[in-house]
């Protein structure tokens, strides 16, 4: 069984690697309230719903992908039950090929590596390569959930901290659309 941790308030105390300590320090400076846990890693969606009990909320699906040429990123957000088809992603965004980011792009763009992609990642994403596209029924919910950069801890916030206050303050803007 997956270790989880209670659910906790405030940034954690312990040592903890570089985005994820950032992360916290950008929602305390942005006075974004969040609850957390720590836990085993969760290397699936089917674990993540473990920790979706104990936060109260999902843990978003976060699909990191690019066009053939890997010159234009896409962090895709979406609620964790729905499928998701690249071909109609594609047509839907006027993109054509577009395929998964490889990891390597993965590290580059969000610090992180597959099983770990976050909005938390958009902190490394300085210059802006990454396009952040948020589902219709993630922008419409009450809470956001997600990892802080590392799939060892998740937290959840209000998505209209994330929509309103985090990511513009990263200069990033979500682009909301209906899968």
């Amino acid at each position: 069984m997956m270790y989880i941790s209670e659910l906790m308030t405030g940034a954690p105390t312990n040592e903890r690697c570089p985005l994820e300590r950032r992360m916290y320090e950008t929602l305390d400076k942005l006075k974004i309230p969040y609850e957390r846990v720590d836990n085993d890693p969760a290397a699936s969606m089917e674990e993540c719903a473990e920790v979706d009990k104990v936060l109260g909320t999902e843990i978003r699906k976060n699909v990191f992908l690019c066009n053939q040429k890997k010159t234009t990123f896409f962090l895709l957000v979406m609620p964790a039950n729905k499928s998701f088809d690249t071909a109609a992603f594609s047509k839907k965004l006027g993109v054509s090929h577009m395929s998964f980011a490889p990891p390597e792009k993965m590290l580059k763009h969000l610090g992180t590596t597959p099983g770990s992609a976050s909005v938390a990642g958009l902190l490394v994403d300085e210059d802006d390569y990454v396009q952040v596209i948020v589902d219709k029924e993630v922008a419409e919910s009450e809470w956001f959930g997600c990892n802080p950069g590392i799939n060892t801890s998740h937290l959840k916030f209000k998505t209209q901290d994330l929509l309103q206050k985090f990511l513009p303050k990263i200069h990033h803007r979500a682009r909301i659309v209906d899968l």
